[in-house]
């Protein structure tokens, strides 16, 4: 059996990162999995800009901003292989791969970092009415046929889901020659960045209808028409509102799911909100040496956080090697969101193993106006920020620190809500 310090299962933005990060760290021995042909992950078929303004202080397109960390991990030689699928991982760290050179292979890993991203709400998942003709396509497929294999989905379109993804292909098949007619959502605001809402439907004229779902599809081989009616606050379509579309493609941007299906099988706890493991402070989850970062944790909306993320977990992994497990007297501090928050990441802490800063990321349920992030030692509350506007497809962070942690000793209950006042 081959043994390394550190496997990281993705070549993604996350797993890039966490590699650079391990070996700036002092950890000589890595290995990258990649199930795809070559490093990068999604980023690959995201041409668009946008990428690297936090990371690099400069507007990069995906291959670009994926392209730094690939020069770093090569630069650094570290080691990766391609085409390679993970099968296993078991709870003592033994991580089963296969190729169609090596065969299947097992590697005994000091510490292993989950980095296999997210992927995209399937169909069958939509409870969408109608035949099941040819020309539906998740965003995601429809931007690898564009941008990579070089083929147009359709030439009239309606996308259901306003997910980045989603927004950015309106623009992207507008921008090749196709007709986008609407952009429908199920709920009463979009889940994608408002950036990505002007630059990518206002600027091009694409109407966004919030509160409407897609009720029929016709057509035998292929899509020949879309129906979409509005929703009541009960999500169920309000007769006497459908609107009919002529369309040859429809689709689908309807949330991302983190890819946890190894996760899940070594028996790592997942969190139900996020579907993504449940980490502590150093992004370890609740198998000793297992670390997680990136969009298998809990879904980002900017590819600079995953990398800032999966940084911390390289160091935290690479510590691990050298260290073994931090044992600590102490009960963790539990972190819980509520009243408007939906998760936190971490969901739990402890202030002897935490660095100096902690960033706590987190979502919102609803839109919020002129409303306080509010965070609650037990029952004191410490923090009380103005936000004038929070919306659930942009994350919100707060920063803890060490210092102030230190003078509740007996702090049990880290809270964090949304308050009008």
């Amino acid at each position: 059996m081959q043994k390394y310090d550190i496997v990281i299962v993705g070549g993604g933005p996350a797993g890039l990162a966490a590699a650079v990060a391990a070996r700036e760290a002092g950890t000589q021995s890595i290995l990258i999995l990649e199930r795809d042909h070559e490093l990068g992950g999604i980023l690959n078929q995201c041409i668009h800009n946008g990428f690297g303004l936090h990371t690099f202080k400069e507007e990069l397109t995906g291959p670009e901003y994926a392209y730094r960390f690939m020069k770093q991990v090569f630069d650094e030689k570290i080691e990766y292989k391609l085409n390679t699928m993970v099968m296993d991982i078991s709870a003592d760290r033994v991580v089963t791969a296969m190729n169609k050179t090596d065969g299947m292979f097992e590697i005994q890993a000091g510490a292993v970092i989950l980095a296999m991203g997210c992927r995209e709400r399937p169909r069958g998942a939509l409870n969408i009415p109608g035949y099941r003709p040819a020309g539906i396509f998740s965003a995601g497929t429809a931007q690898r046929l564009v941008n990579i294999e070089g083929y147009m989905p359709g030439r009239e379109v309606v996308i259901l889901g306003s997910g980045d993804i989603g927004l950015i292909m309106a623009r992207r098949m507008t921008l090749e020659g196709a007709k986008v007619k609407v952009v429908a959502e199920l709920l009463p605001f979009s889940g994608g960045l408002k950036r990505n809402i002007v630059q990518c439907l206002d600027d091009f004229g694409i109407p966004l209808k919030l509160s409407h779902t897609v009720v029929d599809i016709e057509g035998k081989e292929r899509v020949s028409a879309v129906t979409i009616a509005k929703v009541g606050p009960d999500m169920k379509p309000i007769p006497g509102t459908e609107e009919r579309y002529t369309c040859d493609t429809l689709l689908l941007s309807c949330g991302l799911i983190p890819e946890n299906e190894l996760s899940k099988s070594a028996g790592v706890e997942l969190n139900p909100v996020t579907s993504g493991p449940v980490v502590n402070e150093s992004l370890e989850t609740s198998i000793p040496g297992v670390f997680a970062c990136g969009n298998v944790l809990h879904v980002h909306d900017l590819v600079d956080f995953v990398s800032e993320e999966a940084k911390k977990a390289g160091e935290n992994a690479s510590k691990f090697v050298k260290e073994g497990a931090v044992k600590s007297d102490k009960e963790p501090i539990k972190l819980v969101a509520t009243e408007g928050a939906r998760y936190t990441v971490p969901c739990t802490l402890d202030t002897d193993r935490m660095d100096d800063l902690l960033t706590v990321r987190f979502r919102v349920g609803a839109v919020f106006q002129d409303s306080y992030v509010s965070v609650y030692f037990d029952d004191e509350r410490v923090m009380h920020n103005q936000k004038r506007i929070m919306a659930p497809g942009e994350m919100e962070q707060v920063i803890l620190q060490k210092k102030k942690l230190s003078e509740y000793p007996n702090l049990k209950t880290i809270t964090i809500k949304i308050e009008k006042e």
